[in-house]
């Protein structure tokens, strides 16, 4: 610390009531800390702080580290034990807590008393900068909502731009040059070196004329004008915008009458129907409530209806799942995870039958509603896969192995502890680790499964199990 060169022969024999009101003026608020680190004297240069602190009798005898917040505790004591030792003062931000519960910001250092053991402690007022800070702060946050919501503004009119069916275009109008275009003006235009070159020669003048027009009145103008490839006749608007020094042509080509080009036929849409209805696998359609919407031939078959009309409005539980939980955990892990493939359960016909099927979920939107998409396969004649990696059993022929020299008991034993762990790891994943849903699939109540549960090892222990 850089002090005075010669602070007897420039300060002069300085009493104690001097020193305290240079001390005082010094800085916004003063304390005389004591050993302890009680407040044993306190002085303000600030009116303003003096007010929000309730004076100096609010504070003398209270202990420093208490008045201030949490997480200031610590710098408190680092300060005070730094000027112990004599070492150079550090300005430190503490939280100073209020009579009324507020916190206040202070920028404070410390400076041991020689020959005491006592220490000053000088702060600055820090609240118009906090107040500058919050509001810089909440200035920036206002300005990132504003930016959002402009990018998204701007990606709506572009998405809008480009999705218009009539050829858009935005001209530079010193030149005439394309600066923008939408997708159907590309495919009107292709490679033109210019605007003016895509109509007919004779028709050039009157564009010109036309946009000279809008340039000077600024208004938009209409007129029919002939492309040069086809000699069709199309009417041309204008308009006039600005951009900061710059002048642009919006310019909208429409087709006039019969020679307005045709929408493409949903050609694909249409083929795609045809396969559901022809695909020898199982598709339904359900509400967000699991009612059939739509259902083709095959899913008819499996469910043993004779129409389309006795399927929908029904639930597809009544058909689908060993229990009527297995299609809400479907869905739950189509909402939460996405897509669901190769999901084994049976779906049960209408008339009593049962096959064992093999079913794939998506979420889709029909009119702005969420739906859900099912593909079912049925898999009764299918053979049994070899390539299954998860647990399985232990072989036939090592439990034969065990027996004459394990009990039958704990043969038995041990093949149903293997068989219910496989089924209860099997239903916590298919649940998403809900055990409460797990419990209900499997028949057992909640603190069956616990018990289980600890019993294998599988999974922690939460609240509920605990209790």
């Amino acid at each position: 610390m850089l002090g005075f060169g010669t602070p007897g022969q420039s300060l002069g024999d300085m009493d104690a009531e001097a020193a305290s009101r240079l001390i005082a003026a010094a800085a916004d608020a003063t304390l005389v800390i004591d050993g302890e680190g009680v407040i044993r004297d306190m002085a303000f240069g600030n009116a303003d702080l003096a007010a929000a602190l309730g004076g100096r009798k609010a504070w003398v005898g209270r202990v420093l580290s208490d008045s201030v917040a949490e997480d200031s505790r610590g710098k408190v004591h680092d300060m005070l034990t730094g000027a112990a030792a004599q070492e150079m003062p550090r300005w430190r931000h503490l939280n100073l807590r209020g009579l009324d519960g507020l916190s206040l910001p202070l920028l404070c250092a410390a400076n041991h008393v020689t020959g005491s053991d006592r220490s000053i402690v000088f702060a600055r007022d820090l609240r118009l900068l906090a107040s500058l800070q919050q509001r810089l702060v909440e200035a920036q946050q206002a300005m990132e909502r504003e930016y959002g919501r402009l990018r998204q503004a701007e990606t709506r009119y572009r998405l809008l731009f480009q999705m218009s069916g009539e050829p858009v275009l935005v001209l530079d109008a010193a030149n005439l040059r394309v600066l923008e275009a939408n997708l159907a003006a590309d495919r009107l235009f292709g490679a033109e070196p210019s605007f003016l070159d895509a109509f007919a020669t004779e028709e050039r003048p009157r564009i010109e004329a036309l946009l000279a027009a809008v340039r000077a009145a600024g208004t938009a103008e209409e007129r029919r004008v002939t492309l040069a490839d086809s000699a069709r006749e199309v009417l041309l608007s204008a308009s006039l915008l600005r951009h900061e020094r710059s002048s642009l042509f919006l310019v909208r080509l429409a087709f006039m009458g019969a020679e307005r080009q045709p929408l493409a036929a949903p050609q694909a849409s249409t083929r795609l129907a045809d396969f559901v209805e022809s695909t020898p696998d199982a598709f339904v359609l359900i509400s967000a409530d699991g009612r059939i919407i739509t259902a083709n031939p095959a899913f008819l078959e499996l469910a043993e209806l004779p129409n389309e009309a006795q399927a929908r409005g029904e639930e597809l539980s009544r058909f689908l799942g060993r229990q009527s939980i297995e299609l809400d955990v479907l869905l739950a892990q189509v909402r939460g995870r996405g897509p669901v493939r190769m999901f084994r359960t049976i779906l049960r016909g209408d008339q009593g039958s049962q096959a064992d099927v093999e079913v794939s979920a998506v979420s889709v939107l029909d009119g702005g509603q969420t739906c859900f998409g099912f593909t079912i396969r049925d898999i009764g004649t299918r053979p049994a896969s070899n390539t299954d990696t998860g647990p399985a059993l232990p072989p036939a022929g090592q439990l034969t192995d065990l027996v004459g020299r394990v009990p039958l008991k704990e043969l038995v034993r041990e093949a149903t502890d293997v068989i219910e762990k496989l089924a209860i790891e099997a239903a916590l994943d298919l649940t998403g680790n809900n055990r409460a849903s797990a419990a209900e699939m499997l028949g057992l109540s909640r603190q069956s499964l616990y018990v289980k549960l600890r019993r294998y090892g599988i999974g922690e222990a939460d609240a509920d199990e605990e209790v």
